[in-house]
């Protein structure tokens, strides 16, 4: 299907009007070989409350954004490579049902559909696009993904210290790391997380030390693989940059060469500690 609606009329004029709807706020779409499969609108989890979103999938991307007019006007658009995708079922809720999270390296939420079929339907289609793009590409599936951020309803209080009641005055904040709702005594750490953000992302404080710890585990790791090379230079002068009275044979020589808020059946309040 891909292959036949690829560069056809048809499927340029369908991603034409997706771009004309985001209007200018909106990236262009239109690549060579880009194909337009299917749209929907699904429910997002989001932090304050679930909103309805449109999605656009297409053969290597996953388009979604706010709906301003239905089929005419759409807002705040965000664009994911498949290749980053991973895709989880999830259980129904009482607020939600038919949900599943879309994992990425920069972020993950929670979605669902309006039936059971719809969601099979999604999932299938996704799960198809991203096996055909890896195989293309020879590269392996992300493993390492973005927390999800938990509802802000989810708690009334701090999911670190388990003391802190939110309030109108006390807010709530998100951990970058663990996605976890907390307090500003329990945030008040910032850290570089280079996959997510070149800035300092907040984060809880018991992430900040597994953070640093894992920092110190990397920074020693390097030290040693970087001490065999020191050893094997021991003993050399350095060289003067004049080559000029080597011989043929000389100069052909060369130098030697965390737990799921989603996916966990542990209570959180477990983790404050």
């Amino acid at each position: 299907m891909v292959d036949h609606l690829a560069n056809t009329e048809i499927n340029s004029q369908r991603i034409a009007a997706v771009e004309n709807c985001f209007g200018a706020s909106g990236q262009p779409l239109a690549l060579p070989g880009r194909v337009l499969l299917g749209e929907g609108i699904l429910t997002k989890e989001c932090r304050k409350k679930p909103k309805p979103r449109i999605f656009f999938l297409f053969n290597d991307i996953l388009v979604y954004g706010s709906i301003i007019i239905n089929k005419r006007k759409y807002n705040s658009q965000h664009i994911i490579p498949l290749e980053d995708v991973t895709l989880e079922t999830l259980p129904d809720t009482l607020q939600m049902k038919n949900r599943w999270m879309i994992k990425t390296s920069k972020k993950s939420f929670v979605v669902s559909a309006a039936s059971l079929t719809e969601r099979k339907e999604w999932i299938s289609h996704l799960e198809e696009c991203i096996k055909h793009l890896l195989t293309k590409t020879g590269r392996q599936p992300c493993r390492e993904h973005a927390a999800p951020w938990i509802p802000d309803k989810a708690t009334d209080i701090c999911m670190r210290c388990t003391q802190t009641k939110f309030s109108t005055l006390t807010r709530r904040h998100h951990c970058r790391k663990c996605g976890f709702v907390v307090c500003a005594d329990c945030s008040r750490q910032r850290f570089l997380m280079p996959r997510l953000s070149p800035k300092p992302l907040r984060v809880c404080n018991l992430c900040y030390r597994q953070l640093l710890a894992e920092k110190k585990e990397e920074a020693e790791a390097e030290r040693g693989r970087a001490e065999p090379i020191r050893s094997a230079l021991q003993g050399y002068e350095p060289s003067s940059g004049d080559d000029s009275d080597k011989s043929d044979d000389e100069k052909g020589e060369q130098w030697p060469a965390d737990t799921e808020f989603y996916t966990s059946e542990v209570c959180w309040s477990s983790f404050h500690s």
